[in-house]
């Protein structure tokens, strides 16, 4: 094993047990710290070893780097419910737990002109909620309430330079999750394993995916990306089989996408990806909630999410020979569909914009430092027939913001 094989193995045991708070549903916007200064703008570009977990190609255009970034994640969510006759009118406030760390690491290595190796660490998801005090009290839940998903990758890549203009990428993925619910004895009644539904504590699943990607260089200013990443058909969350659909099954949904790079000029690039997730194709968080359903059985009782497509766009500008600068927007589908809201107090997912801006600074030739900021911009979705009458009837209310900064440093041997 060599010592870049070794650093990551190390690194990616390291980085299992923190916890994520994605932004586009429960994706995270951007796989790297650079590619999260553009609003997550990745397909056509070459960014780093981290970002190569979005398109495998881009791993020939690098040359031989070690990548470490850390990104801070300040979520403010909350559910507002209202017009219930089962007593569980209120605002809630899901902030218990308010910062959030999420690191990244990754290396690339060239072996020769036409064949480049890397791998790299992500969280490419995960959610969490914390209520002091759980919003369903009135209807036989007690104690603080929320979920905890943790969604650590390890992405290694293989890269071929097909033609002088195209190279193409594979890549293995292994994904290591974490869960955990409580406060939601309620919905116990509901479940083919009452014992199996909340506070049970951390759960582990763990499963195995492929990637693929192309890069092309089309002209000389303009380069096109695509990439697929397969569903992680993953083990049951053995703790909440009576929660998750399918004994407690929690794939990883299915994504794919293309992008551009336009090199407008010797120093501004323009850039943009579309990419869609397959959310509806996992039962636990694509089935409704429709009563009577019983959570956890085969066809059970979910989140209800949509499937989205994200379109994002970013420049690039290199000021100077030390200093590049990037700035993005993004716009997502909004995954919770207004009847849907209720069992979403848990994992209120339901951003749909963000602004993004970094620089990167040569510290050396080999060396670099890389800050980006991401703002996402509060948005709530408001329940309409989303409480059953079983439960009193009523709407819930999601709301939730962000901001995320990151930082990463680069070395290039």
């Amino acid at each position: 094993m060599t010592p870049a094989t070794r650093f990551t193995v190390a690194a990616a045991l390291a980085f299992v047990p923190l916890a994520a708070e994605a932004t586009n549903g429960y994706f995270m916007h951007g796989s790297s710290v650079k590619a999260q200064g553009m609003a997550g703008v990745s397909y056509a570009l070459a960014h780093d070893s981290i970002k190569s977990a979005s398109n495998p190609a881009s791993l020939i255009a690098l040359g031989n780097q070690y990548d470490l970034g850390l990104t801070w994640f300040k979520p403010q969510r909350s559910a507002e419910i209202s017009g219930n006759g089962a007593g569980l009118n209120g605002h809630y406030d899901g902030n218990d737990e308010s910062h959030f760390w999420i690191p990244e690491g990754g290396f690339a290595r060239r072996h020769n002109d036409r064949i480049a190796y890397g791998v790299a660490i992500y969280a490419n998801g995960g959610m969490n909620t914390s209520y002091a005090q759980t919003p369903f009290l009135s209807i036989g839940s007690s104690g603080p309430a929320g979920v905890d998903l943790t969604q650590a990758f390890v992405t290694g890549s293989l890269a071929y330079k097909a033609s002088e203009r195209h190279s193409l990428g594979v890549g293995v993925t292994y994904v290591h999750q974490r869960f955990a619910a409580e406060g939601i004895q309620t919905f116990a009644g509901m479940s083919t394993a009452p014992g199996a539904v909340s506070n049970n504590g951390h759960d582990s699943a763990g499963g195995w995916g492929i990637k693929l990607g192309w890069q092309g260089q089309i002209s000389d200013t303009l380069t096109l990306g695509a990439s697929w990443s397969s569903r992680i058909h993953t083990s049951e969350f053995e703790r909440y089989r009576g929660l998750f659909a399918e004994q407690g099954g929690f794939d990883v949904p299915e994504s794919y996408g293309v992008g551009f790079a336009w090199q407008l000029s010797p120093r501004w690039t323009l850039a943009g990806d579309w990419e869609r997730i397959e959310y509806s194709d996992v039962r636990s968080v694509g089935n409704a909630l429709v009563l009577p359903a019983a959570l956890g059985a085969d066809d059970g009782a979910g989140f209800g999410w949509d499937d989205i497509d994200v379109y994002k766009l970013g420049v690039i500008y290199q000021a100077n020979a030390r200093l590049t600068l990037r700035a993005g927007i993004s716009h997502a589908d909004q995954p919770i569909p207004a009847d849907q809201t209720l069992l979403n107090v848990l994992a209120p997912g339901v951003i749909e914009d963000h602004v993004s801006v970094g620089a990167s600074w040569a510290l050396s030739p080999r060396q670099s430092l890389t800050l980006s900021y991401t703002h996402a911009f509060e948005e709530t979705v408001a329940g309409r027939d989303s409480i059953p009458g079983a439960l009193g009837d009523g709407e819930a209310d999601l709301t939730m913001s962000q901001d995320i900064v990151g930082v990463a440093w680069q070395y290039r041997y």
